[in-house]
């Protein structure tokens, strides 16, 4: 084997297998869109000052568009390379912006105002499970497209589902 393809195999691995960790123990990474979130913040309907939780932050988009509004944001980030740049990018405000490098389903999540999931289908039993017991009653929390199967949504807005837990 040629001593450049395999350090070539080997860098494609290192950089793989991260995102293939995430997609297996939650979803996969895809970027927010400013429409969505706009109606997450909508939808959560936190003040300045409030703390959001983003579970699976990937590149620290939604934080950052938190700390714009003036919230306060926690994000967790499974895969090392996307918890990299979200630290990079997130860096001027790191006053409002926490992020941990964990695995969600591992981690108790601190007290919050509300929470925002990006979860696929099948972690969502699990997931609802984890946040009745680990949020404060009446919590909101706002998931992209997917919808907790025991749950109904109370609002709506750009493909952004509400439920109160």
């Amino acid at each position: 084997m040629n001593l450049y393809f395999a350090i070539a195999l080997a860098a494609a691995l290192i950089v793989t297998v991260p995102f293939a960790i995430a997609g297996l123990v939650g979803a996969p990474w895809v970027p927010i869109l400013r429409p969505q979130s706009k109606a997450v913040f909508d939808l959560a309907g936190l003040k300045p000052g409030q703390t959001i939780i983003d579970l699976g932050s990937g590149d620290g988009r939604l934080l950052l568009a938190a700390a714009r509004h003036g919230l306060n944001a926690i994000g967790y980030e499974i895969n090392p390379f996307m918890y990299l740049i979200s630290l990079i990018v997130t860096l001027r405000y790191r006053r409002r912006i926490t992020i941990r490098l964990a695995d969600i389903w591992n981690v108790r999540l601190p007290a919050a105002d509300a929470v925002y999931v990006f979860m696929m289908p099948r972690f969502m039993n699990r997931l609802e499970r984890k946040l009745a017991t680990e949020l404060s009653p009446g919590t909101p929390v706002v998931s992209m497209a997917f919808k907790f199967p025991g749950r109904r949504p109370v609002a709506e807005q750009n493909g952004v589902l509400r439920y109160d837990f």
